[in-house]
Order: C-alpha cells, then structure tokens, then sequence
C-alpha cells in the first residue's frame, strides 16, 4: 500500500471516529433533553392522598367536637 494510501485510510478512520462521537453526543443531549421534559410534566396533579394523617385529623376534630358538646352541655 502507498504511502497516499495509508494517509486516505487514516482519515477515513479518523471521520468515522468523529462521527460516532458526534451522534453519541447528539443522543445524549436528545435524552437529557426528554428527561428533563418528562420531569417537568409528570409532576402529578393532585398531591397523593395519606390515609393516616386524613384519618388522625378527622380523630382529632371528633375529640374536639366530643369536648365542645360536653362543655356546651353543662352551661
């Protein structure tokens, strides 16, 4: 092989290197791009609902409510 030969080789390997380093680049930006998308709109809608505090609120407004009557009764 020629010296012209080894050099056009060379910068065959050299383009398709780049390349693939360019579209490993573009793909990385693209999924970071759809991730930081996705985050910003699968925040949910509605805050989830917890049970066990629901349900110690309602026992303490029970209480209250309990003690109110109990005091009202005996004025």
């Amino acid at each position: 092989m020629s010296r012209k030969g080894i050099i056009m080789e060379q910068k065959k390997k050299i383009a398709a290197a780049m390349s693939a380093v360019m579209a490993y680049i573009k793909t990385q930006e693209e999924a970071a791009a759809m991730q930081a998308q996705m985050s910003m709109t699968a925040q949910p809608a509605l805050a989830p609902v917890k049970l066990w505090g629901m349900s110690a609120r309602q026992a303490q407004m029970q209480m209250r409510n309990l003690m109110q009557m109990r005091t009202f009764k005996n004025c």
